[in-house]
């Protein structure tokens, strides 16, 4: 005679981890070993592209239903701004920024001293089925402007980058040079590259190369 199996309690806690460090430890971004910092000291006076890394940020991936109402509200709540629902579009409210990433998925990106309370504020804040998951030790950002930006990335994507077909506020994930980065063009002639930590240090001397012509300006 079989047994009846009892089903599962549903489980409802879950550890989450600041990863924030103390006070005694230095936090190093991605690119830490570029010494952009000397780089930047270097600098010519002007130049068509600029580059810089906009470090040490937030990276919360958040998944849910859109039919979920509790999900697009808490989130907007919490965030201060409604998730993007429409295709390859962000949204930005000077200090968090959230990149469509598919139907069920985004990236906000918040100030690092403050992800994790976002973090736990989401959790508390949204019912039904969810995922929050903290990656900003895994990615950067690195930011490209100047009238010059566009043509760098003519050189190291095949995206369709003219204005008709890639306003401000678009994103799009994409092959970049050879590897990957998530691209969204944040103003006129400023656009930001999502990059995995893994790729930060390749992605940054390629663009290092492929800005020379233009004249290259690096931010600390």
């Amino acid at each position: 005679m079989s047994e009846a199996i009892a089903p599962e309690k549903e489980v409802t806690n879950v550890a989450v981890m600041n990863q924030l460090p103390s006070g005694a430890i230095r936090a190093e971004s991605p690119l830490h070993h570029a010494e952009l910092d000397k780089l930047a000291a270097r600098n010519p006076r002007g130049g068509g592209v600029i580059l810089r890394e906009l470090k040490l940020l937030g990276h919360l991936t958040l998944r849910g239903s859109q039919d979920n109402a509790s999900f697009m509200a808490g989130c907007a709540e919490v965030l201060g701004v409604a998730l993007p629902t429409k295709p390859l579009t962000s949204v930005d409210n000077g200090s968090v920024s959230v990149r469509w990433l598919s139907p069920d998925e985004w990236l906000a990106v918040v100030p690092m001293d403050q992800a994790f309370e976002i973090e736990r504020s989401l959790r508390a804040a949204i019912e039904g089925h969810f995922q929050v998951v903290n990656g900003s030790g895994g990615q950067t950002i690195i930011e490209l402007s100047g009238p010059n930006a566009v043509d760098v990335l003519k050189k190291s994507t095949i995206l369709d980058l003219h204005p008709s077909q890639f306003p401000v506020g678009k994103v799009a994930g994409s092959v970049f040079a050879k590897a990957s980065a998530l691209v969204r063009r944040s103003g006129e002639d400023t656009w930001e590259l999502v990059v995995r930590r893994s790729f930060a240090d390749y992605i940054w001397l390629w663009l290092q190369d492929a800005s020379r012509e233009y004249g290259l300006v690096v931010k600390a």
